[in-house]
């Protein structure tokens, strides 16, 4: 007997092209089922249940701490005020590098009229006021000081 059939071809004796059909036919039922199902959920307004609220990035680092925390550290050891300081700049260098193009560019992290001691009394005292939030939201606050800054 002679195959004049491309290599790989079935014509279905062996159940390759039924195990494809049956594949395919599952995969049509799965779609149906999973379509039929989502109806009533978005139907009813579900749909927001499934939408993530935007998920905080993991900060780490010196700075990756509470506002109460850097607030006793710089009591306890005011040299570290310094490297909070550079872990700020960094921060708000991250910020800058995530922004689309053309928003902030440019933006002074030291500009002249808010220098780095007035940028670490701005720290301190947004700690002192907001104990319970992140220092990084203290540094974030710091960044749209500065944004404000930019524009006088």
């Amino acid at each position: 007997m002679t195959n004049n059939r491309a290599p790989g071809k079935s014509d279905g004796q062996d159940g390759t092209n039924a195990r494809v059909s049956h594949t395919s036919g599952w995969c049509r039922r799965w779609l149906l089922v999973l379509a039929l199902s989502s109806g009533p959920l978005l139907a009813t307004g579900g749909w927001q249940v499934l939408q993530a609220e935007p998920q905080k990035a993991k900060i780490v680092g010196l700075g990756a701490t509470t506002c109460q925390r850097f607030s006793d550290d710089v009591k306890a050891n005011p040299v570290l005020r310094r490297d909070y300081l550079a872990w700020a700049q960094g921060f708000m260098s991250g910020i800058i590098l995530s922004r689309p193009p053309g928003v902030d560019e440019g933006l002074d992290l030291a500009p002249v009229t808010f220098d780095l001691v007035g940028q670490l009394h701005f720290l301190e005292d947004h700690c002192a006021r907001n104990a319970a939030v992140d220092f990084s939201d203290a540094v974030e606050a710091l960044y749209k000081r500065l944004r404000k800054e930019g524009r006088t």
